[in-house]
């Protein structure tokens, strides 16, 4: 028998901690939302004459924003009481927030030429109503101290802020130097950095530019693309306003959505004259995480959208043509019209599945 200070002591195997894995999350991100007169009163009868029920309107596309690991919106116009009132000082029912709830959107860019029209009470309202419906939101705000804060949420363990900003205004005073967020360069970087220095593992800039009815990106959002894109700080960068599908471009290496379309509005005379305000696109942003903290933004998929004349049903084209339903004409040309604007690649395609 061995002695005591023979025994071999027994080897222990450390057990080894897994490998950290790189995270994939898809952020579904929307075009314009313009509630004009022919909208609100097809809401007021979804309602039965009480109130106002946008919920349907949106019930095609929800299975892409309640799909997706999270989903913004961008809401043009202030949500108020009242009666409402269209183009070109909107008042829009505060009913819309709860349909934005219903169909899944997590936050909302609340920056726009539209912000101001009914001064700091209409931006009041509009954040007041979002956050009793549990939305956050992004690019204006009801105090200095909330302009400071940068909007996070978190999904599968990652950290994603949201950053919004307009290029453009319609000449209203503005209340406060704070109450809307303005697109400069050095500002929305600042911005980025501070995010990331609260933990922000993804940064998304969304940006209300462009020209009104032109696919064409302008020189202003082009240098301030290049401007951004030079930044490590800032994952990607989404854009609204132009009510016209604009491309999907490499620009400094990252791609950037340019311009998202409408995705729902009745813009009268215009929707005769430009159909392709009645198309829009769903972005379907593919970020990976590396265990570093490093994201990247991979691809995008995109699922172009059409407003319907007959009920203004936010419709998916794609699917909607393969089940045989709505105008095949109609549908088949918005899809033209936006898979030519947006363009196919390499890390760019037109989604054609049910779900992101």
């Amino acid at each position: 028998m061995l002695s005591n200070s023979e025994m071999v002591p027994p080897v222990r195997h450390k057990q080894e901690k897994p490998k950290p894995r790189a995270v994939n999350l898809t952020i579904s991100v929307s075009g314009d939302l313009l509630v004009h007169k022919a909208i609100w009163e097809i809401a007021n009868d979804y309602a039965h004459g009480k109130g106002f029920n946008f919920v349907p309107l949106f019930a095609k596309i929800r299975p892409f924003i309640r799909g997706a690991d999270l989903a913004l919106c961008h809401l043009e116009t202030p949500l108020m009481s009242g009666d409402p009132v269209g183009f070109p000082v909107f008042r829009t029912p505060r009913s819309l927030a709860r349909a934005i709830r219903v169909t899944g959107w997590d936050v909302c860019s609340t920056a726009s030429n539209h912000t101001l029209d009914h001064g700091q009470d209409g931006i009041n309202s509009t954040i007041t109503t979002l956050r009793r419906h549990g939305i956050k939101h992004t690019g204006s705000a009801v105090s200095a101290k909330q302009a400071r804060r940068i909007t996070i949420l978190k999904v599968k363990g990652v950290k994603v802020a949201f950053l919004a900003y307009t290029q453009l205004g319609n000449g209203q005073k503005q209340p406060h130097p704070w109450s809307l967020k303005w697109a400069d360069g050095p500002t929305i970087i600042s911005d980025a950095k501070r995010a990331r220095k609260l933990g922000a593992d993804v940064v998304i800039v969304t940006l209300h530019w462009g020209q009104e009815f032109v696919s064409k990106p302008t020189a202003l959002q082009m240098d301030l693309a290049n401007v951004l894109n030079r930044s490590r700080a800032i994952t990607a960068v989404v854009g609204q306003h132009a009510h016209v599908v604009q491309p999907i471009r490499y620009v400094r290496g990252k791609l950037v959505v340019f311009g998202e379309g409408n995705l729902l509005a009745n813009q009268g005379a215009y929707a005769d004259l430009v159909p392709s305000s009645r198309d829009g696109l769903i972005g379907l942003l593919r970020i990976r995480v590396n265990p570093n903290g490093k994201s990247e933004l991979r691809r995008i998929d995109y699922v172009p959208t059409y407003v319907s004349e007959d009920d203004f049903t936010v419709l998916p084209v794609w699917q909607t043509l393969r089940r045989g339903a709505g105008d095949t004409a109609k549908l088949k040309a918005s899809w033209l019209r936006t898979t030519g604007t947006v363009g196919h690649g390499r890390a760019v395609s037109a989604w054609r599945h049910a779900r992101p």
